[in-house]
This record gives structure tokens, sequence and C-alpha cells, in this order.
């Protein structure tokens, strides 16, 4: 395969629209809206994005959460068809909880805590949010395949639904 055929493949193989269903959206604070809309800003900047059986990316993406599932509708935005795919959140709600937790530590040591200590927090944090991610891409496969960063962004932007304030 040529380069320009290799580069042309590769751009097909991303998220080119993000859309979050409004029902699913809980009540959500400044931070959580800043962390949703950077999360879509970055993803939408770069990512890698594959959908097994649809081969006429980009794709165009719609979040939602229905009966505890996280549900991705995937469009091609040519005329490639549409998959619509549902992820348990059961197995997510562990690491959620626990990212909401340190997330809320992280923003009050923001406040007023002394460097050292907003550095640690952010580390926990940081893990946290890795072990969510890399659980949510290993959910998505063999159906949908992304990347660590793209996985880390889809991560953010699912708990930002699953937020309830």
């Amino acid at each position: 395969m040529d380069q320009t055929v290799a580069s042309a493949q590769k751009s097909k193989d991303r998220l080119a629209e993000i859309t979050l269903d409004a029902k699913s959206l809980g009540r959500s604070d400044a931070n959580i809206e800043h962390e949703r809309e950077v999360a879509i800003f970055d993803l939408l900047d770069g990512n890698a994005f594959h959908v097994e059986g649809i081969d006429a990316g980009p794709y165009k993406l719609h979040l939602g959460i229905v009966d505890e599932r996280l549900v991705l509708s995937i469009a091609a935005d040519g005329e490639g068809g549409k998959v619509e795919h549902a992820v348990a959140l059961t197995p997510l709600k562990r690491i959620m909880k626990d990212y909401f937790m340190i997330c809320e530590s992280y923003y009050e040591a923001v406040r007023s805590a002394p460097p050292a200590r907003i550095q640690a927090i952010d580390v926990n944090r940081r893990a946290i949010h890795d072990e969510g991610s890399s659980l949510l891409r290993d959910k998505l496969l063999p159906r949908i395949v992304v990347d660590d960063d793209t996985a880390r962004r889809l991560f953010t932007l699912v708990c930002s639904l699953h937020w309830k304030g």
C-alpha cells in the first residue's frame, strides 16, 4: 500500500462529529461542563476510531445512556450505514465513583491546598482515569477499536454523561 492510500485509509478511521444525548446529561457544574467540552474538542482534533464491519468513515458518534448502558450510535460519514453498540456500565461504575470522588478532592485542593498535595491527588486522579479508559476500550472490543488517547477522552465523556451532581 503506498503512502497516499495508507494516509487516506487512516483518515477514514476517525470521529468527525460527536453529539451527546440531552436526556442522558445529568446536572453538572462548571468543572464537568469544561471537561466535557475539552474532551469533545480533543477527540475531534485527533482520534483513532474504527468500527468493524463499516469501512466508510469518518464517523459520526452519538453517545447516550439508556437503562444503565452506554449506547454508541455510529453513522458513517458516507453511505456506509449506521451501527448501534451498547456497553454495560456496571463494570465501570466503581471506577467512575472513585473518579468522581477524587475529582471533587482535586477541585477542592486547587482552591487551597499546597502544590505537593494537588500534585499527589492529580497523580491518583490520572491513574483512576487510565484504569477506566482501559476498561472502556476493552469493553468496546472487538466491535469498536480505539487508541489510548481516544479511550481516555471517551471515558471522560462517559463520566460526564453519568455524572448526577
